[in-house]
């Protein structure tokens, strides 16, 4: 029976951790799934852990300050490690922490699959000769993804994007609709401000400002805040309540939701791709302290940071960071495209998007892959 230990450190990596699990069971149903996820993990038939409800977190300073618990944390997979050795260790993104697991990994022969792995692309390519040295193999989501692993030597191969599998609503339009109370010639716009707990208390509030203005100059228009999981229901509600705006708080098929809906504002992370291959656009936002904020300019080597903006080569959504990200600036994108001219081009640059993306079938070459590479070193 094969042993995969997993981690998936935040609430977009338990998405991709549920299905490769699923996946995995699906082609044998007795491999043993293990380590740190989510509720989608769990469901699947995983073990979970360490639950990320209590491990989530990002950015420079952030980090800093949960140095401790990330430290034990650390301790404790090293633990898991040497007592319930697994046949081979899958990190997901949450690359700082899952990076220095790996390490320990494979320094006592456990093979590594690093499934989304670091973004050497974003920060700095030689970062990928590092990654190259510890996993025995990467799974690339996009082609110059590939290209730059390939390069600093991995054993690399190109899966695609798992998301193509995974965001398919599971209702029809119109029940969807229903379900979402969608009113008849409102606008739907949707509040997604993140997974953590400081992204909703540096974004929530901004947005639910933004709400009220859009409101002012757009009557017809109705506001949802799809729950993620690793949210508190009573922190949403009581920042809702005090920002005196009408907004409902949906909880599970954020798909079917997202298939409805005429707008997103959403922090920037995974969530901004999901909503573009169901055809809804986001303005993108996102605010930092200001210290982590500076030294991701620094090394940052990319022009944009939402990810259809990324896919797509260029910046076809808006993306107002730190300073920028004002209620002013999000209503005002906002009530610019959902104008109907430039509503149009956004629905033709999101197909281009879902295209660059590639065909379906990734998260099964994943779960292949991961046993192939468990086989190999037995």
């Amino acid at each position: 029976m094969t042993r995969v230990l997993i981690s998936a450190g935040e609430a977009s990596g338990d998405i991709h951790a549920g299905a490769i699990t699923a996946a995995l069971k699906e082609i044998n149903k007795d491999i043993e799934v293990y380590g740190m996820g989510g509720d989608l993990l769990r469901a699947a038939g995983g073990e979970v852990l360490f639950d990320i409800k209590d491990h989530s977190v990002m950015g420079f300073v952030e980090v800093l300050k949960k140095l401790p618990d990330i430290f034990k944390l650390k301790a404790e997979f090293k633990k898991l490690l040497q007592e319930r050795r697994p046949d081979i260790f899958v990190t997901i993104d949450y690359p700082d922490f899952n990076m220095r697991i790996a390490k320990i990994a494979h320094e006592m022969g456990i093979p590594v699959l690093s499934f989304i792995p670091p973004s050497a692309w974003v920060w700095r390519k030689g970062r990928a000769k590092d990654v190259a040295k510890i996993t025995d193999k990467v799974a690339c989501i996009f082609p110059f993804e590939y290209d730059v692993y390939k390069e600093a030597g991995a054993k690399a191969e190109f899966v695609g994007h798992p998301l193509v599998d995974i965001v398919k609503p599971s209702m029809s339009k119109a029940e969807a609709e229903k379900w979402a109370g969608k009113e008849k010639d409102k606008k739907l716009i949707l509040l997604m401000p993140g997974s953590r707990l400081m992204e909703i208390e540096k974004a929530l509030p901004t947005l639910l400002e933004a709400g009220k203005l859009i409101k002012n100059q757009l009557p017809n228009v109705q506001f949802i805040l799809p729950r993620a999981g690793t949210i508190p229901m009573e922190l949403l509600t009581d920042k809702v309540k005090a920002s005196r705006l009408d907004v409902k708080i949906t909880e599970g098929n954020n798909y079917d939701l997202f298939s409805v809906a005429d707008l997103a504002l959403a922090t920037s992370g995974t969530v901004t791709l999901e909503a573009a291959l169901c055809d809804l656009g986001s303005i993108i936002v996102y605010k930092a302290s200001p210290i982590t904020f500076f030294i991701a300019k620094l090394v940052v080597k990319i022009p944009n940071i939402g990810l259809p903006n990324i896919v797509a080569g260029k910046q076809i959504l808006p993306e107002l960071l730190q300073d920028d990200f004002t209620p002013e600036k999000v209503a005002q994108k906002a009530l610019e495209f959902l104008t109907p001219e430039r509503n149009a081009q956004m629905h033709e640059d999101l197909k281009f998007v879902r295209e660059r993306l590639g065909g379906s079938g990734a998260v099964k070459r994943v779960a292949q892959l991961i046993i192939k590479t468990a086989e190999d070193k037995k």
